[in-house]
Order: structure tokens, then C-alpha cells, then sequence
């Protein structure tokens, strides 16, 4: 590639980490991964002896460490966080340190040594429930818990410090499916594989809730993209990124139509009525990024990762469930 750059990816050892490293390395960049291998320390190991790789296991909140292997990046691509609800949930004060306190530290970091551009994985709840039938960029955030208000208040502390040197990007993706060698099993479209696989039936929690999806392979690739345009085509822009937004009782039916069409689909009541339908127009109109895996493809990467053996025990086991890792390792 024309522009190669050394990259320190926080949580490149997590499930979109896990898709983008790879993809990283053989566009021709040197990555540094920060993580802290809670999912195991063979995450990477498709890309093991690659002489572009260097891993690190140890904690964003360390500045020490930051410090030290932030030197001559060129880039950062910050993944790293207590990534969901429930998870932030069992402990909101570690939650607060890894997902905002440790951020404006990368942020003071990554300045002082001079990297170039950073890019943020922030969410698309940020913007709480709305009623409008496009959930755009310009609409209010209105965080509706801490783990989503620490994801807007990040992106607040990010674009107040960047500069023409510090180029800075906000992407809110939408909910990642489909398979990574650090799974999780624990989003709407893979759940709702796995118990079509290992459970012989769908079981649906509400139904009519609107959930926007984007494929694991296409969430690396914009990441991957993103480093590749020019500063001015990325400075200072928040963009969503997703691609299908559909019922979660649509989601199932089309899990159905690729696992097995006989599959019984059950209903039961929910008291999760979080539903929106998240525009990605605006990265499209921007830099023409368009998502091109399906939810079918999710679903279908999923049951071929499940049929060649690659996720042992997924119906039990802690590391493919976020807030059952977290109970297990206890971190603090």
C-alpha cells in the first residue's frame, strides 16, 4: 500500500478486534494490539509470527504502558471498553474507569506522542428510543444508561481535542453480527443462531423491536477504510455505520430460512422496547461506504464456524457471553 502506518489497536483482541487485526496487517500496516486477553491469548493466532504484529496484554487504564506503546503510532483505533449494558452494569465504577476515564487518557497520550488520527468506536445508543423513522446523525443523543452516556460524553472529549495534527473520527456502529475467532454469543443475530443450531428452536423476546445490524466483515473494513482516505475527507466527522434494520421477529424468521425452515419460533413478552432504525446515508453520501454482508451471511458464517468445530461449548461457555466473562474473571 502506498501509506503504511503503525496502529495501536485498543481491544484488538476483542470480537471486531479479533476480524479487523488481520485485515490490518495484510493491507500492509505494522498493529500494536492493547488488550487484556480476557478471551483467551490465542484470539490472534491466525496472524501469529506476522512481523507487522506486535500484542501486548495489559490494561488501557495503565498509563505507563499508554505511554510507552504509543510511541511512533501513527494511528489509533480505540475498541477497548465494557461493551455492553449488563456487563457495565455489574460493576459501574470499573465500567466509568475503563470506558471514560481511561479513554481521556488515550486521548492525552496519543496527542502528546504525535499520532496523527484516532479513530473511536462509539454506538448507536447514544441516541436512546426515538420515534423518528430515521435515526440520523444530527438527531439529540439521549443516552438512556451510563454505559451509553459515557459513550456520548467520549466522543464530546474527543472532537473538543482534535486538531488539523489530530485528526479525529466518530463511528457509531450499529450491533455486530456474524462470526470472529473471539465470539460472542451474545448479540440479537447470533443469538438467535446459536439456539437455532444447538437448541432445534427460536425463541423471541418481543418481536417488533427494530434492531439495525452490520456485519463483522464490513464493521473491519470501514475501520480498515478509514485510515486509508485522506485527513480532510475524516477530520471531525461522526457517522453511523450500519446496514439492515428489521424486527427482531424478522431477524429470526430469516435465521429460520437459512438454519432449517421447519424450526418452531416461540414468542414470549419483553420489557425491552428498544427500537430504532439507524440511517447509515450520511457515511455513504461522504466516502461512498456501503455495507455489503447480509444478515443471511451472519447466520451462515455462524452455522459453518459452528458445523467445522471452531466454537466448542456455545451454549456454555463464559468467554462467548460478555457479562458472564465479567462475573467469572472479577476485574477490577
Amino acid at each position: 500500500m502506498a501509506n503504511p502506518m503503525d496502529v495501536l489497536v485498543t481491544g484488538g483482541a476483542g470480537y471486531v478486534g479479533a476480524v479487523l487485526v488481520p485485515k490490518l496487517l495484510s493491507a500492509g500496516h505494522r498493529v500494536t494490539v492493547l488488550d487484556l486477553y480476557l478471551y483467551g491469548d490465542d484470539v490472534l493466532s491466525q496472524s501469529a509470527g506476522n512481523p507487522g504484529l506486535t500484542e501486548v496484554k495489559g490494561d488501557i487504564r495503565d498509563r505507563g504502558l499508554v505511554r510507552k506503546h504509543m510511541a511512533g503510532q501513527n494511528a489509533v483505533i480505540h475498541l477497548a471498553c465494557i461493551s455492553n449494558d449488563p456487563s457495565y452494569e455489574l460493576d459501574p465504577g470499573l465500567g466509568k474507569s475503563i470506558n471514560y476515564d481511561a479513554f481521556k487518557l488515550l486521548v492525552e497520550e496519543s496527542k502528546a506522542a504525535g499520532v496523527g488520527r484516532f479513530i473511536y468506536a462509539s454506538s448507536s445508543s447514544v441516541y436512546g428510543i426515538k420515534d423518528e423513522a430515521e435515526v440520523t446523525e444530527d438527531l439529540a443523543r439521549e443516552p438512556l444508561t451510563d454505559y451509553s452516556k459515557y459513550k456520548a460524553l467520549c466522543e464530546d472529549v474527543l472532537l473538543a481535542a482534535a486538531t488539523d495534527d489530530f485528526v479525529c473520527t466518530v463511528i457509531r456502529p450499529s450491533t455486530v453480527c456474524g462470526y470472529s475467532p473471539r465470539l460472542r454469543l451474545d448479540l440479537t443475530v447470533n443469538i438467535l443462531t446459536n439456539h437455532a443450531v444447538h437448541k432445534g428452536e427460536i425463541t423471541v423476546f418481543g418481536g417488533e423491536q427494530k434492531r439495525p445490524n452490520i456485519h463483522i466483515q464490513d464493521m473491519a473494513d470501514l475501520y480498515v477504510r478509514l485510515l486509508e482516505l485522506p485527513a480532510g475527507a475524516v477530520a471531525n466527522k461522526v457517522w453511523n455505520a450500519g446496514f439492515e434494520n428489521y424486527k427482531v421477529g424478522e431477524i429470526a424468521q430469516m435465521v429460520r430460512g437459512v438454519i432449517n425452515p421447519d424450526l418452531p419460533v416461540k414468542t414470549v413478552p419483553s420489557d425491552d422496547i428498544r427500537s430504532y432504525h439507524v440511517s447509515s446515508k450520511k457515511i455513504s453520501d461522504d466516502i461512498g461506504f456501503v455495507a455489503r454482508h447480509t444478515i443471511e451471511d451472519a447466520v451462515r458464517d455462524l452455522a459453518d464456524a459452528f458445523a467445522q468445530g471452531l466454537v466448542p461449548d456455545p451454549m456454555t461457555d463464559p468467554r462467548y457471553y460478555n457479562i458472564k466473562l465479567m462475573q467469572s474473571v472479577n476485574l477490577k
